[in-house]
C-alpha cells in the first residue's frame, strides 16, 4: 500500500512544532509527501502552490483561524473539492466539523493507528 502513497501530499496547518514533527514522521513513514504551515493567512495560494490531496487544519492556527480558513477553502470553486480534516483538542470537535463543512476530524491527542486510518480514508485520489 505504501507505493500508492508516494505521490500523495498532505498539507498540515499546525502551529505546535512537536505535533507537526510527530505527524510528519508518521506520514512520511507511510510514504506521503508532507508540507507544513504554521500560519494560514493565504490558504488558497498555499493549496494552489502545494496541490495537496488532503489538508489537516488545526482550529487554533494563527492569523484567521482554522474555522475561517476551512470556510474559505470550501467556498472557493478551485478548492471546495479538497478534503479537509479538522485537527484539534476541542471537546466539541464533531459539532464544529459539521458546522463548518469539514470532511472529518482528528481529535487530539490521537491514537497513531486511528490517525493513519483516518488519513487513508480521506486522501483524495488523483
Amino acid at each position: 500500500m505504501q507505493e500508492n502513497n508516494q505521490e500523495k501530499c498532505i498539507l498540515i496547518y499546525e502551529d505546535d512544532e512537536e505535533i507537526l514533527f510527530l505527524c510528519k514522521t508518521i506520514l512520511q513513514k507511510n510514504s506521503y509527501r508532507v508540507e507544513t504551515m504554521s500560519r494560514c493567512e493565504d490558504v488558497i495560494a498555499d493549496i494552489s502552490r502545494i496541490q495537496p490531496h488532503l489538508i489537516l487544519m488545526d482550529l487554533w492556527i494563527p492569523e484567521i483561524g482554522g474555522e475561517q480558513a476551512i470556510a474559505i477553502i470550501k467556498e472557493n470553486a478551485a478548492t471546495k473539492h479538497m478534503p479537509v480534516l479538522v485537527f484539534s483538542a476541542n471537546a466539541e470537535l464533531k459539532e464544529i466539523c459539521k458546522k463548518i463543512g469539514a470532511d472529518g476530524y482528528i481529535q487530539k491527542p490521537f491514537d497513531i493507528h486511528l490517525f493513519k486510518q483516518i488519513i487513508e480514508t480521506h486522501v483524495l485520489p488523483h
